[in-house]
């Protein structure tokens, strides 16, 4: 048999990867060495023996994909409760107001007050985690003030700013 090229499983159907599998256990269960199955399919020897075992385990039930990731809101590091709670800080408060070390939130700023609440470290990204799915997005400041007047702050910079910068080099002050 000729050699596959290396797969990357992510980026194919669920049915597919299910029948790959399949097809890797039927060869190894023809005779076939496993180091040689692992070549054809582009995988490591590893992944032959996890599929092996799932499939004397369980059958061709083990070799479907399962679900990743949290699987439930039992497995969440911060309650509903908890969560409904620091939303309501976030939308309600600036992290100064709360003697938090910070200007605007961002992750680490909510990371500090949820330690800070309940006694709970998260990791950063498990942050950024938690504001995408309450639907908090990054920002960017705007670099301009919404109340400035265009027309004054021109005005200034042409006509009073260029007299005040005289009157320092007059008076030998630096303007700060």
């Amino acid at each position: 048999m000729e050699s596959m090229e290396k797969n990357d499983f992510r980026k194919v159907s669920e049915e597919t990867r299910t029948n790959t599998r399949k097809r890797a256990v039927k060869l190894v269960e023809q005779g076939y060495k496993q180091v040689e199955v692992a070549k054809i399919f582009g995988v490591s020897n590893n992944t032959i023996t996890t599929w092996l075992k799932k499939y004397r385990e369980q059958g061709t039930k083990g070799l479907k994909d399962r679900k990743r990731g949290v699987k439930s809101e039992d497995k969440k590091l911060l309650s509903l409760k908890q969560e409904k709670e620091i939303q309501r800080i976030i939308i309600d408060k600036m992290p100064d107001q709360l003697k938090l070390p910070f200007a605007l939130w961002n992750r680490k700023a909510v990371k500090d007050l949820i330690l800070r609440k309940y006694g709970i470290t998260l990791a950063i990204n498990t942050t950024g985690d938690y504001l995408r799915s309450w639907g908090f997005s990054p920002q960017r400041p705007k670099k301009k003030a919404y109340e400035q007047n265009d027309q004054a702050v021109k005005n200034w910079l042409e006509t009073e700013y260029p007299q005040i910068k005289k009157r320092a080099k007059d008076e030998n002050a630096s303007i700060h």
